[in-house]
């Protein structure tokens, strides 16, 4: 029931208000369906652009920029939603795209079927406390099911990492390409893998992403090193330098201005010469002190004074100026260099090495490419493309590869994709339904039923007949064929080692997480309960006619 506040009267009939004016209350079963409804259609938005024939979305936001894409978690952030129910979905694809990186769309379409599926027993009068108890024991026995048929790998075998990688991408805009991203996706990762105390260790951070569009999605590369979207400092300086010595400074090439007021009191023009050759004699003792430690390249996090550029320019050094912070980071650990914050300090171990630091132009501008470092631990992924929206998919797309890579290193257990894994849980979670008794056991077997509705919604968007392919993968599931899937390309249910898609364990294990956390979260409200909004008042020339006077002050708000 919807109402302004709790109705409460006292003995003389006097009405008690316990909310605010313009408060509203759902209560009871009302709450319950409309924050199922809300959540529901979150899912359906993302339901279609899941699975290799998913389709994609275009996004329009407020200023006019258009984004193209199929990533779950960028269609939910880019549509600004105001449901609160809803927004909890959008949170669950937000969470999954961090912890994970990929299994976005899954999540929130899992959890869209989890409440569909609820919804039928709350019509029976399930309590949503047995719903919610029931969805929980099935999510851990389905995480335990797909523990045993997961497949455990070598985390270095570059070949299990390559299929890994080009089954996120296959779903994706640059699919056509994914065999040659995947590679570099791949060869990235294992250029930064770190090994401590017998561990395997990935920052994704250190894996830089670039982009410019221009070129085709095949002239991406992998650089082993660093690209900077900067340009050399002056002109007189040279634009290449193979067998770089680069110095990373953390401190201003420039005379420091004091702190405090301070005059220069100046009474011949003698004075004032002194005093501008003195300025020149400490920068030229700055170059000269980078010259001296051997450095052929200087990357500065700081700003480069005009003349301090002028005599790096006469030394021969290729200076670049106001690098990014992450970029200096970044630099450190692909040339083994230190960034140094006193040039004092400068030492020739300080060094970082590159076999080439080249400035190139990228279409209209002009980018530094450090590249060629000896055993490198960050590098980067420049992505060309067609067009700005390609470029972006793209970089969406090999985030979800890298990610997805990362994660097989830190847990090397892969399962079969294209649905196999969960028509085989919900086989198995059906048959443990029957082991539970009282209702737990209705809610047990609806899990098990939204679970089907990953492989359904890939066939659906297949153009395949859902119905026809629900029964033959259950039979063959109940055969005892573990890897029967959907075949979405070729339009049937066949073994999936035969077309080879591969997910790891732990993104499956995140998505069944998430998804039953959202929906027995969602189930456990029965009362929403929603302050009124703040009304702005209309400015004082919309009351009247033009040119009257209000006699509300626009300021004031309700």
């Amino acid at each position: 029931m919807a109402a302004t506040a709790i109705p409460a009267v006292t003995a003389s009939g006097q009405p008690v208000l316990i909310l605010k004016e313009g408060s509203t209350e759902t209560r009871g079963r009302e709450a319950q369906r409309n924050n199922i409804i809300a959540a529901k259609l979150i899912a359906e938005i993302v339901r279609t652009s899941l699975g290799p024939r998913g389709m994609d979305k275009m996004l329009v936001d407020s200023l006019g920029d258009v984004t193209i894409t199929n990533d779950g978690a960028t269609i939910l952030k880019e549509i600004e939603v105001q449901h609160p129910a809803a927004k909890a979905m959008v949170e669950i694809s937000k969470a999954t795209d961090s912890e994970v990186g990929d299994g976005t769309t899954s999540a929130v379409v899992l959890a869209g079927a989890l409440l569909e599926k609820a919804e039928e027993l709350l019509e029976k009068n399930v309590h949503p406390t047995v719903i919610v108890d029931g969805y929980k024991k099935a999510s851990e026995k389905a995480k335990e099911i797909l523990n045993n048929i997961a497949i455990t790998v070598d985390p270095k075998d570059r070949e299990w990492l390559m299929k890994v990688a080009k089954t996120s991408m296959a779903t994706k805009l640059v699919s056509a390409e994914s065999e040659y991203l995947a590679g570099l996706v791949v060869d990235a990762i294992l250029s930064v893998l770190e090994e401590q105390d017998g561990k395997l260790k990935v920052d994704i951070d250190n894996v830089k992403v670039e982009k410019k569009a221009g070129g085709s999605l095949l002239d991406t590369k992998l650089i082993k090193g660093i690209a900077l979207d900067k340009e050399v400092v002056h002109s007189g300086m040279p634009k290449r330098i193979t067998n770089a010595k680069i110095a990373l400074l953390n401190c201003p090439l420039e005379i420091e201005k004091t702190e405090f007021d301070a005059k220069i009191n100046i009474n011949n023009p003698e004075q004032i010469k002194m005093f501008l050759e003195e300025e020149n004699r400490m920068l030229k003792a700055m170059v000269d002190k980078i010259a001296s430690a051997g450095a052929n390249v200087v990357i500065c996090q700081k700003g480069i004074d005009d003349i301090a550029q002028h005599y790096l320019a006469k030394a021969g050094i290729l200076a670049v100026r106001r690098a990014k912070e992450s970029d200096m980071a970044k630099l450190a650990r692909a040339t083994g260099g230190r960034v140094v914050t006193n040039l004092e300090d400068l030492s020739p171990n300080d060094l970082g090495y590159a076999e080439l630091v080249e400035e190139r132009k990228v279409e209209e501008d002009k980018w530094v490419f450090v590249e060629g470092c000896k055993n490198p631990r960050a590098v980067t992924i420049f992505i060309r493309g067609g067009t700005q929206r390609i470029v972006e998919e793209a970089e969406r797309s090999i985030h979800d590869a890298l990610c997805v890579v990362r994660d097989v290193v830190l847990k090397p257990k892969i399962v079969l994709g294209a649905g196999a894994p969960e028509a085989e849980a919900a086989t198995k979670l059906l048959e443990y339904a029957q082991t539970l008794s009282g209702r737990e056991q209705l809610a047990v077997q609806k899990f098990a039923e939204a679970v089907e509705s990953i492989p359904l919604t890939i066939a659906e968007n297949a153009g395949m007949d859902p119905i026809d392919t629900m029964v033959e993968l259950r039979a063959r599931h109940s055969k005892g064929e573990v890897t029967a899937g959907v075949n979405a390309l070729e339009g049937k249910v066949d073994d999936v080692k035969n077309f080879g898609v591969y997910e790891p364990l732990i993104v499956k294990e995140q998505v069944l997480s998430a998804a039953t956390e959202a929906a027995t979260m969602i189930l456990r409200i029965d009362d929403v309960i929603a302050a009124g909004r703040l009304k702005e008042s209309k400015p004082s020339g919309e009351k009247g006619g033009a040119g009257e006077s209000s006699s509300t002050p626009s300021s004031e708000i309700d």
